[in-house]
């Protein structure tokens, strides 16, 4: 006959036992909790004592710490496009290097690009901030120790100065005053200022050079402008070694394809030439928009310097090993040759292969006929002298990055999560 019977493997009395909504517990499993507390608490003891003894256990970071032979600069801006080729050269010399972006005009995918290029430890590292936070700004620096500040962080598009006056004033202007009081109170002693031939405005005798008249036509120029007399009025009274430049209008890309302009979508109306030819190039617009063709130049189109992004950034090195304290250097940093826009656009056509539709329209705001530099003084003081020169040439190193980046470097957001 089966029983259907229990059992019992203990007795009845060593059970939990409910009266009258009241738990009695069995002492031996009560017992038996307070030992697995004891022992979780006593290995994580054991653990926290080995990871002390651990070399790396609150080791501080090379960042924040000066070795000899090692210069750390901060490169704000960096994921932008003269700022990331900027970076990328500095590490190719063996600086370490700190970038702060805050990625509204930067690409996340140029830092990746250089990451995956120097990924050793102590050479470069990546910080999301905003410039217009002091307290974030002066945390960074406090928590760092840079040697040099290369300052290129900046909206930087004439026609949209025009529209958005007060942004140009906050984001240049006011930024770079957070970075100079959070050099000062940290006693970081290099400034590379980006500045920009804009501050000129239109001046009446051409070639420009650095002792030409400072006039600027639009917020763009004026916001730079007021930076630079900020900076030269603090250098007054204080020993830093300042560099200020002032560059003309940047093209190019990295000769070896590993970066690239890329610029959000929604500015190519107000962007560099160079970038909308290229559009135009892939049809992602109809066609070229040349804005002003009745100034007085010699085919009606405005006349610029075009000057090579790996010039320029080698100019910026140059600089910062030639920089001495206590005393400011400006200077222009163009090729010292004029090109109009009709002349750029066939460049372009003849970079890219393809009969770019040209719309003639009418002037941009702000906009002012003829700007080409004289560099000598750069040529004299730092040994400095564009090399890539040839328009056509820089134009198509840049196209070909464009060819195979058809999307940039992709999504900020999709390339952060």
């Amino acid at each position: 006959m089966l029983s259907f019977g229990r059992t019992r493997t203990q007795p009845r009395s060593n059970r939990s036992m409910s009266l009258g909504g009241m738990d009695f517990s069995d002492p031996k499993r009560k017992n038996n909790v307070v030992g697995k507390i004891l022992l979780a608490a006593s290995l994580t003891a054991v653990c926290i004592i080995m990871l002390k003894q651990s070399p790396t256990f609150n080791s501080p970071s090379p960042f924040s710490l000066r070795e000899d032979g090692v210069i750390h600069v901060l490169v704000t801006g960096g994921a932008g496009y003269i700022g990331s080729h900027a970076a990328l050269r500095l590490l190719k010399d063996g600086y370490r290097v700190t970038i702060v972006d805050n990625l509204s005009r930067g690409n996340l995918g140029a830092v990746k690009v250089l990451q995956e290029l120097f990924p050793e430890p102590g050479r470069l590292q990546f910080i999301y901030a905003d410039l217009g936070e002091p307290k974030t700004v002066n945390s960074i620096f406090s928590q760092n120790a840079f040697d040099a500040v290369m300052h290129f962080a900046a909206v930087a598009y004439v026609g949209e100065s025009t529209v958005y006056p007060l942004k140009y004033y906050h984001n240049i202007t006011s930024n770079t005053l957070v970075v100079l009081e959070s050099m000062a109170a940290n006693d970081v002693k290099t400034l590379i200022y980006s500045s920009t031939c804009a501050t000129y405005g239109e001046p009446e005798k051409m070639p420009i050079t650095e002792d030409t008249p400072q006039v600027p036509i639009n917020p763009y120029g004026k916001a730079k402008k007021m930076a630079e007399d900020i900076i030269l009025d603090f250098s007054k009274n204080s020993d830093m070694a300042i560099m200020i430049l002032r560059y003309f209008n940047v093209i190019g890309s990295d000769p070896d394809g590993r970066l690239g302009e890329a610029p959000r979508p929604e500015l190519r109306e107000h962007g560099r030439i160079s970038g909308a030819c290229f559009d135009a190039a892939r049809g992602i617009v109809a066609g070229l928009k040349v804005k002003g063709t009745d100034y007085k130049t010699h085919d009606g189109t405005c006349i610029r310097d075009y000057i090579d992004v790996t010039d320029l950034v080698d100019a910026h090195v140059k600089a910062l090993e030639k920089a001495v304290p206590g005393k400011v250097g400006i200077y222009n940093v163009g090729t010292g040759m004029g090109r109009s826009v009709k002349e750029f656009v066939h460049a372009c056509k003849k970079a890219t292969g393809v009969d770019i539709k040209v719309d003639y329209l009418p002037r941009r705001p702000g906009d002012y006929a003829e700007v080409f530099s004289d560099p000598s003084k750069i040529n004299r003081e730092l040994n400095w002298t564009a090399q890539y020169t040839d328009l056509q040439k820089s134009l198509q190193v840049a196209w070909r990055w464009q060819k195979s980046h058809q999307n940039g470097y992709g999504s900020p957001l999709v390339m952060a999560s």
